[in-house]
């Protein structure tokens, strides 16, 4: 059969005249999948991504129906030079979830995969598919069990297998550390068409390999997440600075204190503003509700161009009265040095919350800026450098602001596994920057390739003046910057890549290695 499909392929490459229904019905007869198979216009979606950047088609869209179509598609394409790719909901920046000419699996196709286990009366633990998206594992845990992951991204309609191929980054990260941190299970396809079940103690290369692997050494299949008891409430809060050093300081203050009595936010997170009008990235984006205006005479007569916000957050149940909801969190902002009469609060369900960049999407969405390309950018930066990549990067480079959020907030290397193959910066403290560009197209305002020449002109600036930083959800072109962005662990990273995927199959939008035949 894999020798028929061979000449099949063959024929279709060289035939541009070729009907997808043939290229469907050659692949399906010899792939004998349970899912389904797109080729031509149907298999459109997988050529793009949110980046709207790169458009790559591939031979083939596979819909598995579970682990055993995904190894078969994989042991497909190792016998017919192809490549596969893992493509979440399609969520990359830079093509990463692309594979040209090879074969791309929608993972959110996959069957439902859902079981909460309750290991004592506020933990347990859910077992779901690595297609599911987060948004529905918080509705099913929240609304059915009353329970919850622990760590999240910020926006939930990604998929499990795809932040924990990065690392899954939020506010809860201080406490609990990244997604890849709260995971004890998972089923994984490798390159080599093998399903294993993998956690620290069973198969712990590939756990840890496959953990902000960026998709190059296994597909997650199947994910056991770590749950806590979820609350009924959260209070929601912004605190304004006009001095980076403050804003850091109250930050870092923040995320290093003791949580186990209660005595800390359950969510710490930040952002540079621009002192303008702005409704995107100026003082009208930091009010939490319509009825809140963002007073500008508050502000010091020396407050420059560039300004800071502290996003926190603190869980309560619906049973509390707020007077006490309102006595803890003001002994939380003791001491904090923002700006007096610049605090925002608003209180709202737990759900609501989490969700929250939703309304983002659908306003995004009514404008069209959702479907205009996004030259995001994301960095690790350590905390020794991160007042020069401020005085550089937002009050220089970035000055005029970015049309969208410029997250940046301090998280601790300690509540990393080091022994995944994420790489973060030296030092406890480091920062993650998210430049999330939503700017309207051409011309109304800057070209993509403008934008994308600045975050270059950023990543140059860093790299000249020696910060420590790193990527975060990387996209380089050449291996030897892969091999500088790894440094140390680049060995590592070639040794996992050698034993779990030697021919290089997955995940080639990554441009890390490139596809390999095995020897006669």
């Amino acid at each position: 059969m894999i020798a028929y499909l061979e000449c099949f392929v063959q024929e279709n490459e060289n035939d541009a005249e070729s009907r997808p229904y043939d290229v469907v019905s050659g692949l399906r007869g010899a792939l004998d999948l349970q899912g389904t198979i797109d080729c031509g216009d149907a298999a459109e979606q997988a050529a793009k991504d949110f980046g709207g950047m790169n458009s790559l088609a591939p031979l083939a869209l596979v819909r598995p129906a579970g682990a055993a179509d995904v190894a078969s598609v994989v042991r497909a394409a190792a016998n017919l030079n192809l490549t596969a790719a893992a493509r979440g909901n399609g969520h990359s920046i830079n093509g990463q979830a692309m594979a040209d000419r090879g074969l791309v699996l929608d993972m959110p196709a996959m069957e439902d995969h859902f079981q909460v286990v309750r290991t004592s009366s506020t933990s347990g633990y859910a077992d779901v598919s690595g297609g599911a998206l987060w948004e529905d594992v918080l509705k099913r845990c929240v609304r059915d069990y009353g329970m919850a992951p622990r760590s999240w991204t910020d926006y939930l309609s990604l998929t499990v297998g795809g932040t924990l191929s990065n690392a899954g980054v939020s506010g809860q990260a201080f406490r609990y550390g990244p997604q890849t941190s709260n995971v004890t299970e998972l089923e994984v396809v490798t390159g080599k068409g093998e399903t294993f079940v993998c956690s620290e103690e069973e198969n712990s290369e590939l756990f840890f390999s496959v953990l902000g692997g960026l998709g190059q050494f296994g597909i997650i299949t199947r994910a056991r997440v770590r749950l806590q008891q979820a609350p009924d409430m959260v209070r929601w809060i912004r605190l304004v600075y006009t001095e980076f050093d403050a804003f850091t300081r109250d930050a870092e203050s923040l995320v290093t204190r003791p949580h186990d009595d209660g005595e800390s936010f359950d969510y710490v997170e930040g952002f540079a503003f621009m002192n303008s009008d702005n409704p995107a990235d100026g003082l009208p984006s930091v009010p939490l509700h319509p009825d809140q205006v963002f007073d500008p005479t508050r502000l010091p007569q020396e407050a420059g161009s560039v300004l800071y916000c502290l996003e926190l957050a603190r869980h309560y149940r619906s049973s509390d009265h707020l007077s006490a909801v309102d006595k803890g969190v003001n002994r939380l902002l003791e001491g904090l040095g923002f700006v007096e009469g610049l605090e925002f609060q608003v209180d709202l369900g737990y759900e609501e919350f989490l969700l929250r960049v939703k309304q983002a999407e659908e306003h995004a969405k009514a404008s069209g800026i959702w479907d205009a390309p996004h030259p995001w950018l994301n960095l690790f930066v350590s905390k020794s450098d991160i007042a020069d990549f401020d005085r550089v990067v937002f009050k220089e480079i970035l000055k005029d602001g970015i049309g969208g959020p410029m997250l940046v907030y301090p998280l601790l290397c300690s509540k990393w596994d080091a022994r995944t193959s994420v790489v973060l910066p030296e030092g406890e403290i480091f920062y993650i920057v998210a430049l999330l560009r939503f700017t309207p197209a051409y011309p109304k305002g800057p070209s993509c390739e403008s934008l994308v020449a600045q975050n270059q002109e950023i990543v140059q600036y860093c790299r000249k003046k020696g910060l420590d930083f790193k990527l975060y959800l990387p996209h380089y072109r050449s291996q030897e910057e892969w091999k500088r962005h790894f440094g140390n662990q680049w060995s590592r990273f070639v040794e996992r890549k050698t034993c779990f995927d030697p021919m290089a199959i997955l995940a080639p939008g990554q441009k890390i290695f490139p596809r390999s035949n095995p020897k006669p």
